[in-house]
């Protein structure tokens, strides 16, 4: 039996709405000799389970087992024609698209200036919307039918075509170059985390300087300076500067609202850059900005106009939360947060399609640290096994370094310390094979190991101790990303003061706003 989240025909059905069922349908039923076709039979079946089973479609007698591959991929091309003839998914990039596959077969047929006509109408607009690399295919196939049919009507045509092609190369090879180094920043954030010590900052300022192509900013156009602002902004997350990540991710946000009918046609990058502009709000501490950009995000999304699919109430869904619940750790209002746990595990549920692991594993933790912040350190304990027990090691490493050390406090919170020694051993093990034991790690697995031989008397002098080794830490370039993850300074603030945690977060989220 094929699993069901292998199965793409099956997935693709059960990620159809109502109204998209209902358009295939009649999409289908347009010729009447579709009405018994096998391909409608099978969709009606599979629209009707609940799981795939291979085994009831051959028992329906719909298909034979040697034809139902073939069946399926005929179905699942079916579904996407009448994807895409839906309004909803109708949008300036398809139209584009549309017009040029139109001029093509106009071409084919002969009809030469038919096709030319309509070809310089969609290379207009191509341009009007940052589209240059449909320009370039409509300006390519412009001068192999001028070399067919000469229209005599502009004596520099040809000069004008092979200076569009020209320009419209160069920026697309701007584009593609700033793309291709920001995925790969993006790729090294993913994978490693932040820069760790002058060997990894230097690897990585090489690179982007090697990789960051030449250019003038008065030549560039909207694409180029969002792929721009990309590249900066993730290299300034690698290598932990955080103010400069604001200053990119904003320039990235307002090259959205300088030019709005961009955010409707690039929803996607509207919704990253915001998430990006946030994250970085979170990073150097600013609530009050932070809370008013999250309500002009949210008022953008709630607009009639603002595209709706699939696609972008995952993502919508994702930033939303994650950074309402980090809105809650700004201002050490933890226990107001926690109503947002329900509300994200039935969205992980919704959209797990969508979501790669790696989000999930971002939830689980900030939900974890939620209920850290509220003292419930069992749940806490619950949420980080979810990212402890992943065995994908390649899915951010250091949140994976954190969560272990993160569960490690809960435990001893907790009063859970009979198995303590071996956590730690367990621990211990791990940050060194994945090369993440630093200052800040080793500090706190030293004094976790030594609790148990500690008097009562002396565990005060012993949490103060710990405090001022770690305060050296704070602002260390590569040391004091262990606080991104974990408050570890305001924890043992609490402890010294016989105080919760959120009320010291929440004091110190006070005294940045003053």
């Amino acid at each position: 039996m094929t699993n069901t989240h292998k199965d793409a025909l099956f997935i693709l059905v059960k990620s159809l709405s109502k109204s998209e069922k209902r358009q295939f349908k009649l999409y289908v039923g347009r010729l009447g000799v579709n009405v018994d076709a096998k391909f409608l039979a099978l969709f009606n079946l599979l629209d009707k389970m609940r799981t795939y089973q291979e085994d009831a479609i051959l028992e329906s007698g719909i298909v034979k087992k040697s034809q139902l591959s073939n069946l399926k991929a005929h179905l699942y091309k079916q579904i996407l024609i009448s994807l895409r003839l839906n309004p909803v998914n109708q949008n300036v990039r398809v139209q584009i698209r549309e017009q040029l596959d139109f001029a093509t077969i106009l071409y084919q047929k002969g009809l030469y200036k038919q096709s030319l006509k309509i070809l310089d109408k969609a290379k207009g607009l191509a341009i009007e919307n940052e589209e240059k690399n449909i320009a370039y295919e409509i300006v390519e196939l412009e001068k192999i039918i001028e070399t067919q049919y000469i229209t005599r009507s502009l004596p520099d045509r040809a000069e004008e075509l092979a200076t569009q092609s020209q320009q419209l190369s160069e920026l697309n090879a701007i584009t593609s170059k700033l793309s291709n180094l920001s995925l790969e920043l993006y790729s090294m954030m993913l994978k490693v985390g932040y820069v760790r010590n002058d060997e990894d900052y230097c690897r990585v300022t090489d690179y982007f300087d090697i990789h960051l192509p030449e250019y003038r900013m008065e030549d560039l156009g909207f694409r180029e300076k969002l792929w721009l602002f990309k590249a900066h902004l993730w290299y300034s997350f690698l290598i932990q500067d955080f103010l400069s990540s604001y200053k990119y991710s904003s320039k990235w946000v307002d090259l959205f609202y300088d030019n709005p009918q961009q955010i409707y046609l690039n929803p996607v990058f509207f919704l990253k850059g915001n998430n990006y502009l946030l994250e970085s709000l979170f990073f150097v501490k600013y609530s009050s900005q932070f809370r008013n950009t999250l309500n002009r995000l949210e008022k953008v999304l709630a607009g009639k106009d603002f595209p709706k699919n699939d696609n972008v109430a995952s993502l919508s869904f994702l930033y939303v939360n994650a950074n309402k619940i980090n809105l809650h750790f700004l201002e050490g209002t933890f226990e107001k947060g926690l109503y947002l746990v329900k509300i994200v595990e039935y969205g992980i549920g919704k959209h797990r399609e969508r979501l790669d692991q790696h989000h999930i594993m971002l939830f689980y933790y900030k939900i974890a640290c939620l209920y850290f912040g509220v003292g419930d350190h069992k749940a806490c304990i619950q949420y980080l096994k979810k990212i402890i027990q992943n065995k994908s090691l390649k899915v951010r490493e250091d949140l994976m370094c954190f969560a272990r050390v993160l569960s490690l406090v809960a435990h001893y919170e907790a009063g859970m310390d009979y198995h303590l020694e071996i956590q730690l051993k367990s621990t211990y093990k791990f940050l060194l094979k994945m090369n993440e034991l630093h200052a800040v790690q080793r500090e706190m697995i030293g004094f976790l190991r030594k609790m148990g031989s500690i008097y009562p008397q002396d565990l005060k002098a012993s949490f103060r101790e710990l405090h001022q080794r770690l305060k050296a830490y704070e602002n260390h370039p590569y040391e004091k990303r262990a606080f991104l993850y974990l408050d570890i300074l305001s924890w043992l603030e609490s402890h010294l003061e016989g105080r919760p945690v959120a009320e010291i977060i929440r004091e110190k989220a006070l005294a940045l706003t003053r």
